[in-house]
């Protein structure tokens, strides 16, 4: 197996599989640390399983493997199916809330994301009673109303979910946030405010170029008018890929500014879906991508003190720093930090695993190299 994608293997693997492994067991409410913000306990365990998902979901759809690999791909998607079951099945010991108080919509919308990556593993190889289960705990989550920013953007995912899976959409969760982040809310040069004013942190790669995009390339059958929104959403996104694979430093660390720095390399899920789904710039290769993420993973990953004695994530970027994480941050909230590894859906074929390492711009620079020179886009 490639060195770099056997890091990138071990580290997802090393993050995941006590969320994954314990929802299985149906122990998860259980075993999952709750000290940390004990008040937010009634959401932990679907904040862990749904953002462990979102990232972990295009290798479990991934095609053609062999050897290990292969062998570790077939008993997570077996696993992750008993977590889909446990989690939606409202008599299981780790049924979760969907619908209580305001949190449950972000991360039924984690969850949604994640299933729409892996249809064929996670949504059409279930039961009929675990369909039918999913779709319900989907569509509890509607009695919560967005916040007036990104959490328009929860109702849009969710509402993509279940128009993938048959189900009549509700227009108006749907089409606000869409409607929002299309004119109202865009700054220019690919970046969007998360509501009317534009704030500087990462939640442009952590919650709304993802699921912007990916409820309107799902979405696209649905409406004629998504379809002709869709290459300048596009468009947008591969912008802000690029400036996410510039804020990486020549030693794999990268600018900690703004809130949720605790999801740590989390930060760079839509560089990492742009690798995924081809629409990384062309000023820059995929090899530069893929040197540029596993130097971030590489670095966060060093820490001796990322993980708790149990395998539970800590929090903080580099090891222990609980005094990074706000009031809403919880051990479940951790688990974004799955995003990064989107890349892994592609083949251990792909140029974006097979081209020889290079320099990504900051290392190239720092190093005397000639580079390309940056532009805005509008």
């Amino acid at each position: 197996m490639n060195e770099q994608r056997n890091l990138w293997l071990n580290a997802m693997l090393k993050i995941t599989s006590p969320v994954f492994n314990s929802l299985a067991n149906g122990t998860l409410h259980n075993d999952l640390p709750a000290d940390l913000r004990p008040e937010k306990n009634n959401v932990r365990c679907l904040e862990a399983f749904a953002r462990s998902l979102c990232g972990v979901a295009p290798w479990l759809e991934l095609e053609g493997l062999s050897g290990e690999e292969a062998e570790l791909q077939s008993n997570y998607r077996a696993t992750v199916r008993k977590c889909i079951e446990n989690a939606t099945d409202p008599e299981s010991p780790d049924f979760m809330n969907f619908c209580i108080e305001a949190q449950p919509l972000v991360d039924t919308a984690f969850m949604a994301h994640g299933i729409l990556r892996a249809p064929n593993q996670l949504y059409h190889s279930l039961s009929e009673q675990a369909k039918y289960n999913l779709i319900n705990a989907l569509k509890s989550s509607r009695v919560i109303k967005p916040y007036n920013n990104n959490w328009h953007l929860f109702a849009s995912m969710v509402e993509a979910a279940l128009y993938y899976m048959g189900e009549k959409v509700d227009e108006e969760r749907l089409f606000k946030g869409i409607d929002l982040f299309e004119n109202k809310w865009y700054c220019g040069d690919g970046m969007y405010g998360d509501g009317a004013h534009f704030h500087f942190d990462y939640y442009n790669s952590f919650v709304i170029q993802p699921m912007f995009l990916d409820t309107v390339r799902v979405c696209m059958e649905y409406s004629d008018r998504l379809k002709e929104m869709y290459p300048l959403v596009l468009k947008r996104a591969s912008r802000y890929a690029a400036i996410l694979e510039r804020m990486i430093a020549p030693d794999g660390t990268y600018i900690v500014v703004g809130r949720s720095v605790c999801y740590r390399f989390g930060a760079f899920q839509l560089l990492s879906q742009a690798a995924l789904q081809g629409f990384i710039p062309d000023v820059i290769t995929s090899a530069q991508v893929r040197c540029a993420l596993t130097a971030v993973i590489d670095k966060c990953m060093e820490a001796p003190t990322m993980f708790r004695e149990n395998g539970w994530l800590n929090p903080g970027v580099y090891g222990h720093q609980e005094e990074l994480g706000e009031r809403y941050i919880n051990t479940g909230s951790l688990y974004l930090c799955s995003a990064v590894f989107l890349a892994l859906g592609l083949s251990p074929n792909d140029k974006f695993w097979t081209e020889p390492d290079t320099p990504w711009t900051q290392k190239a620079i720092w190093s005397g190299q000639h580079v390309h020179i940056d532009h805005a886009i509008d």
